[in-house]
């Protein structure tokens, strides 16, 4: 059985014997005093990872691509990828809002995913005016923002700094980005290692769910799987439209080209896998092979369009579960943070970054985390849409960057 069955598969039996312990008091009792621990436990091994790896992960990917965006026809694919994840970026503010605001998570499944979630009462930091955000920005020591949480400075400095190494002497920039890819490589055995433990630590989690929110709390999973699968599929139909206007092809052209690669993006959940049925979609387009050759493995290694998109939707759907709005300066700082960390994710399964884009951008946010571990275990799920959209745009932004070769 594969690590994302076993995950659903916790998470069902999960919600079922949890929803079943009311019957049985002094049992759930007793379950619940060695389960609960266990899954904050779990939890906190996950969130440990999130800050030291996103850092390390921007330094080195700014770094790098800085170094290889010299040459033309990379420089412009570089500048097409950032415009298209702020416009998924943008594509999910304004998608998400619309549908919780048009269809709103039940008011009990919404309590009964609250009651569920490890420490759903905690109490928030009140969020900072417009002119405070914009001010702290920039952190007056990294070091403090780091150690209180403070991701969105954190974040910016990262950048900063990514940008600045790609500026130094050619062998000390090289030392200085494997210091980080090998802090990097090290976190990601730390999150392969806790993630291999996430049927028990799923378990644990969703049993305090169903015992104490019984079913309801499926209720609001769905929804949340509605809202999730749904952003994806949207944004790969509106890529269609894109492709024949900026890539100059037919419909029919695009969806001959397309159509093998997205069938293996579904089967497999890996743009990479798909990456030689790309290439060969794109060879049945006259005179634009070659170029092809150069942007789709850029596209593969560096553009994850769904990255923003459903990451932003996924932190939006928990903000609505809580109740908590969103104002400009939040939603302007999740945007910000929904295209920044895509990039620190590429050519990863999202089960293995679904904490190190959503949690930065929770934190940035003011919204509460103890219900990501939940939607953690239905990745599996959001991986088969969320891939055939990441091919798709690969396709597409190829298209535009060849139409004139």
């Amino acid at each position: 059985m594969s690590s994302g069955n076993r995950i659903i598969l916790a998470l069902l039996l999960g919600l079922l014997l949890g929803a079943s312990l009311p019957h049985w008091p002094q049992t759930a009792d007793a379950v619940l005093a060695v389960l609960d621990p266990l899954g904050t436990l779990w939890l906190n091994a996950l969130r440990m990872t999130v800050l030291p790896l996103v850092v390390a992960l921007l330094i080195t990917g700014i770094g790098c691509t800085v170094q290889s965006a010299g040459a033309g026809l990379t420089a412009r694919a570089m500048g097409y990828f950032v415009a298209l994840l702020a416009a998924a970026a943008l594509l999910s503010a304004l998608l998400s809002t619309l549908f919780l605001y048009l269809w709103p998570v039940a008011a009990g499944s919404a309590a009964a995913l609250r009651a569920g979630a490890a420490a759903g009462h905690a109490v928030l930091p009140p969020l900072p005016g417009l002119g405070q955000w914009l001010v702290g920005l920039i952190p007056a020591n990294p070091f403090e923002a780091a150690a209180t949480g403070a991701m969105l400075p954190l974040v910016v400095f990262a950048l900063l700094f990514g940008f600045a190494a790609a500026r130094i002497e050619p062998g000390r920039r090289a030392l200085l980005l494997e210091f980080f890819h090998a802090i990097a490589e090290t976190l990601f055995v730390l999150v392969r290692g806790v993630l291999w433990t996430a049927p028990v630590g799923v378990f644990a989690l969703t049993l305090g769910v169903g015992y104490r929110g019984g079913f309801n709390a499926a209720g609001a999973i769905g929804h949340y799987l509605v809202l999730s699968c749904g952003l994806s599929i949207v944004l790969t139909l509106l890529l269609y439209p894109v492709a024949m206007v900026g890539g100059r092809l037919s419909l029919r052209q695009f969806m001959r080209a397309a159509a093998p690669a997205q069938v293996v993006a579904f089967s497999t959940q890996s743009s990479l896998a798909a990456l030689p049925a790309m290439l060969a979609g794109m060879a049945q387009l006259p005179g634009r092979e070659a170029a092809a050759n150069v942007v789709l493995p850029l596209a593969v290694s560096l553009f994850r369009i769904t990255s923003p998109l459903v990451n932003l939707g996924i932190v939006l759907f928990v903000a609505h579960v809580y109740g908590i709005p969103i104002g400009a300066g939040a939603m302007a700082a999740g945007v910000l943070l929904a295209v920044v960390t895509s990039w620190s994710v590429v050519g990863l399964p999202s089960q293995i970054t679904f904490f190190n884009t959503t949690v930065p951008m929770s934190l940035a946010m003011g919204v509460p985390l103890e219900l990501l571990p939940l939607l953690l275990a239905v990745e599996v799920l959001t991986d088969i849409f969320r891939t055939v959209g990441n091919v798709t745009a690969d396709l597409v932004v190829t298209a535009i960057l060849t139409r004139d070769t």
